[in-house]
C-alpha cells in the first residue's frame, strides 16, 4: 500500500534530493507538543487499546465526518449506549464492516494517507481494508491489541516518541499524568493547560465549571481577582507536572484590555446567569490579554487556535455531544485583533505565542508578516482540515518567504487517534524533504543548509518553540 516515492516530486533530480533529505530525518524521534490522546492510555501500564474500532474509528472524527457525510448515521458509528442484549464485541465488529465496505471515500484524502500508513507499518496489513476482508482484519487487529508489544506504552517507545503533550482542563485534576510519573515508566506525557470552559462565559454550564475550579484551586471563586488567582494556581499545579503550554481557542483572535472593574461586572453578570454573547466575546478578549501576561511571568508557551464555528451541526451536537466533526472554518482577521495583544506583549521575547489558523487566506496577507516583526509570534503548522499534502505544500509556498523558517515551529499532530502520530509526523518529514530538495534543485540553498534545515523541521524547531 506504500510506495517509497510518496509524496514526492515526480521530477527525477527533486525525487532522489527528496530521497537522500528524507532518509537523512525519518528516524529522528517524534516530538508531539499538541495533541489530545487521552493519558489514561498510559497511566495504567495493563491498559489495552481493546479493539480496532477503538483505536481507528471512535477517537477520530475524520473517520466518523467521512462515512456521516456519505449518510451513514452516527448511531451506526456510536458504541455507548448498546442495545439491549446486544455485547460490545458484536456492535464493534458491526461498526468495523461499516468502516472497512466504505473505506473507498478516504481515497485522496489525508485520512486515507494516515489509515494505509497506521494498517501496514503498525500493523502489518499491506491490504485495502473492504467488506470482503473486514472480519478477517477486524480479528487480526484484535489478536496484536490483546499482545504486550501493542500496548499504549510499548507502541509509544517503538514509535520513538520524545515527548508527548495532552489536552487537559483547567480543572482537571491530572490524575492519570499522576499516575505516570508515579509508575517509574519513562514515556514523558505532559498537560496542556486548557482553560476555554471557564474563561469563555457562554461555555454550557460554565458556572459548575467555575464551582468545580474554586474545589481543585482551593481558591473560593466569588470575583474577578479571585478567578485570576485560581487559574494562576491552576498553571502552577500544571507545570509541576511537566506542562510547557497553554491552549486556547476563540471563535475570533480579537483581543482587548478592559479594566478590572469592567472584568468583574462581566464575571458577576454571568455568575449571575445574565450574561450575553457581546459579554462573553468582550471577556474572552481581554482574558487573551491576561494569559500571555501570566505567560511571560511563569513561562508556559501560549498556544492560539481561533476560526471555527464549534458544533456546526446542532442536531449531531445535541444527539452525540461535541467533537463529532461539526466544527466548520470561518474567516478570520489577525492584523487588528491582535493589535492589543502585540502592542503591549509582542516585543517581549519572554513571550512566546503560537497562532494557528483554519482561514489560509490569512497566511501571506497577515500572518505571516506578523511573524515576521514581532518576536513573540510563532506560527503554528498547517492544522485540522490543513494538515494535508495539499495544505502543507500551500503553508511552505504562502509562509516561508516572508516569516522565514525559525519564525514556525515545525510540526504537531493534533490528534485524538494515537497510531495515527507516526503516520501524521512521515507525512509532514516526506512533504517537508520535497520542499527542502526543490530549493536545492533551484540552488536556493546548498546541500548542508538542506539537512540543517530538515533536522529544524523534524525536531529543532518545536524543541525550541515549546522549550522542551
Amino acid at each position: 500500500m506504500l510506495h517509497p516515492d510518496r509524496l514526492f516530486d515526480p521530477d527525477p533530480t527533486r525525487r532522489a534530493l527528496a530521497r537522500q533529505l528524507y532518509e537523512s530525518i525519518k528516524d529522528l524521534p517524534i516530538i508531539s507538543p499538541h495533541g489530545h490522546v487521552d493519558p489514561r492510555l498510559f497511566a495504567d501500564p495493563n491498559a489495552t487499546f481493546g479493539d480496532p474500532v477503538a483505536l481507528f474509528i471512535l477517537p477520530d472524527h475524520y473517520v466518523t465526518r467521512m462515512l456521516y457525510s456519505q449518510g451513514i448515521p452516527l448511531e451506526e458509528l456510536s458504541l455507548p449506549p448498546l442495545p439491549a442484549g446486544e455485547g460490545p464485541g458484536v456492535r464493534s465488529r458491526s461498526i468495523w464492516r461499516i468502516f472497512c465496505a466504505n473505506f473507498h471515500l478516504f481515497r485522496a484524502t489525508p485520512s486515507g494517507l494516515w489509515l494505509r500508513h497506521e494498517l501496514s507499518e503498525v500493523f502489518g496489513i499491506d491490504e485495502l481494508p473492504s467488506a470482503a476482508n473486514a472480519d478477517r482484519l477486524y480479528d487480526q487487529i484484535t489478536e496484536k491489541l490483546a499482545s504486550p508489544a501493542f500496548s499504549p506504552r510499548a507502541l509509544f517507545e517503538r514509535f520513538n516518541i520524545e515527548v508527548l503533550a495532552t489536552t487537559d482542563a483547567a480543572t482537571d485534576t491530572l490524575e492519570h499524568h499522576q499516575a505516570i510519573r508515579a509508575s517509574g515508566w519513562p514515556g514523558r506525557v505532559i498537560p496542556t493547560f486548557r482553560p476555554d470552559g471557564v474563561v469563555n462565559l457562554d461555555t454550557p454550564n460554565w458556572k459548575a465549571k467555575i464551582e468545580r475550579l474554586s474545589a481543585v484551586s482551593g481558591v473560593n471563586v466569588v470575583d474577578y481577582v479571585s478567578f485570576l488567582r485560581a487559574l494562576e494556581q491552576r498553571r502552577e499545579f500544571f507545570k509541576s507536572l511537566g506542562a510547557v503550554a497553554t491552549d486556547h481557542a476563540a471563535l475570533t483572535p480579537a483581543t482587548a484590555e478592559i479594566s478590572r472593574q469592567e472584568a468583574n461586572r462581566l464575571f458577576q453578570r454571568a455568575l449571575r446567569g445574565q450574561a450575553d454573547a457581546a459579554d462573553a466575546a468582550r471577556f474572552t478578549a481581554h482574558m487573551l490579554m491576561e494569559m500571555a501576561r501570566m505567560s511571560i511571568e511563569d513561562g508556559l508557551v501560549m498556544q492560539l487556535h481561533p476560526g471555527s464555528w464549534r458544533n456546526h451541526n446542532r442536531l449531531v451536537f445535541e444527539r452525540f455531544g461535541s467533537d463529532r466533526g461539526g466544527d466548520i472554518p470561518i474567516q478570520t482577521e489577525f492584523t487588528r485583533n491582535l493589535l492589543p495583544l502585540l502592542n503591549k506583549y509582542g516585543n517581549d521575547p519572554r513571550l512566546t505565542l503560537i497562532v494557528f489558523t483554519l482561514d489560509e487566506s490569512t497566511y501571506s496577507r497577515e500572518l505571516a508578516p506578523l511573524a515576521g516583526h514581532y518576536p513573540a509570534l510563532k506560527l503554528g503548522p498547517p492544522w485540522w482540515f490543513h494538515d494535508s499534502p495539499n495544505g502543507i505544500r500551500r503553508y511552505f509556498d504562502q509562509v516561508m518567504e516572508t516569516a522565514g523558517l525559525y519564525n514556525t515551529v515545525g510540526f504537531n499532530d493534533d490528534t485524538r487517534a494515537f497510531c495515527s502520530i507516526p503516520a501524521r509526523h512521515d507525512v509532514w518529514r516526506r512533504l517537508a524533504a520535497d520542499w527542502v530538495a526543490g530549493l536545492v534543485a533551484r540552488h536556493l540553498v546548498d546541500l548542508d543548509e538542506a539537512h540543517d534545515m530538515m533536522t529544524e523541521l523534524t525536531i529543532g524547531l518545536a524543541r525550541r518553540a515549546y522549550r522542551l
